[in-house]
């Protein structure tokens, strides 16, 4: 009889623990990284990189890749974000997002009051407020709840109603920053919104809002760059300087102040370089860009485009200056001299 209530009582705990999503698992390592979508990729306290796949998230510590997600969740991840206090999250796309404190995961989805289970960016700001970018607006977690701010159309607004969208609404907050002076950017696939913590205003230039943004950084200077469906544009608080038209995905500031972007090309160049890979003959369509710090002041920079690919997502510059980036076939790595992917082969590019 003990031993049965004994049972009834494991069974119980277990249910509790799923209920609540959180659980612990083990995992494999591995030599090779993700082979598909690659969207994401930041580097721990620690000198992990993390990488937010369509196959999972995979960590890399150096030596071997471990995929943290497999025995969790068959979502694909878009985002991954590590915290002031070392705990990690990462959204995936329909089920929510899901923290990891380097032993367990605790899965948060609508049901806990997230707006909406596609999180495609997550965002620590100052206070340590957690944001994520979602379909249909944005959620902020303080640690114990969720507040949510709604796109409405060609506005933005908090939301006080405790609405959430179990399916998936119009519009997505892509990416989003808290600059020097406090404010927020959310940019999304409508209209790029800055909020003051009162008021969400639409971001112009010559009374035209910028739309389908996709990525907006702060560089050490204090200047805003946005990259989309309107190209490159940096805004130093009063000015606009444009230095591409072509779409533009993901930005980044690396440490000696170089710009680099992952942007389509010019259609006649797309076709001008395709690379057999035993199988089929791509379209480069897309291309990893750096543009010197040097001469960023003009609008007219020394452009370097470092290699192709049909698409290119996220991008990391990694402690020891390498550049990591993420593609349609997996993840790789730019030492400065040569292309390193990570799929087994020995091949360097």
């Amino acid at each position: 009889m003990r031993k049965f209530n004994k049972t009834i009582i494991q069974t119980i705990f277990l249910v509790v623990f799923i209920m609540a999503g959180i659980f612990n698992v083990s995992y494999g390592q591995t030599k090779t990284g993700p082979k598909t979508i690659t969207r994401n990729i930041m580097q721990d306290r620690k000198g992990n990189i993390w990488i937010a796949s369509w196959e999972g998230i995979f960590r890399y510590d150096g030596t071997s890749f471990t995929n943290i997600t497999t025995k969790v969740s068959p979502a694909r991840f878009f985002s991954v974000l590590e915290d002031r206090k070392g705990n990690l999250w990462f959204g995936s796309i329909g089920s929510g997002v899901y923290y990891y404190d380097g032993k367990s995961f605790q899965n948060f989805t609508t049901r806990d009051g997230l707006l909406n289970n596609d999180v495609g960016s997550i965002y620590e700001d100052k206070k340590g407020n957690i944001w994520f970018g979602v379909f249909g607006g944005a959620s902020r977690y303080d640690g114990k709840s969720f507040r949510n701010y709604i796109i409405n159309g060609d506005a933005m607004n908090e939301d006080r109603t405790g609405k959430t969208f179990p399916e998936r609404p119009p519009y997505e907050v892509t990416a989003i920053i808290e600059d020097k002076t406090g404010k927020f950017w959310f940019a999304t696939r409508g209209n790029t919104f800055v909020y003051d913590g009162k008021t969400f205003s639409v971001f112009t230039h010559e009374n035209k809002p910028f739309k389908n943004v996709r990525s907006i950084i702060e560089d050490k200077k204090g200047n805003i760059w946005l990259g989309g469906s309107d190209g490159l544009w940096r805004y130093d608080g009063s000015t606009f300087a444009n230095f591409t038209q072509k779409f533009v995905g993901y930005i980044i500031e690396d440490k000696k102040g170089n710009i680099w972007t992952s942007s389509e090309r010019d259609h006649s160049q797309a076709l001008a370089v395709p690379r057999y890979d035993g199988k089929f003959l791509p379209n480069q369509a897309w291309v990893l860009s750096r543009y010197d710090q040097k001469s960023l002041p003009d609008q007219g920079p020394t452009v370097t485009e470092i290699t192709y690919n049909p698409m290119f997502f996220g991008i990391l510059e990694a402690n020891d200056g390498s550049i990591w980036f993420g593609s349609v076939n997996g993840v790789y790595r730019y030492d400065g001299k040569t292309i390193k992917d990570f799929k087994g082969e020995e091949g360097q590019k």
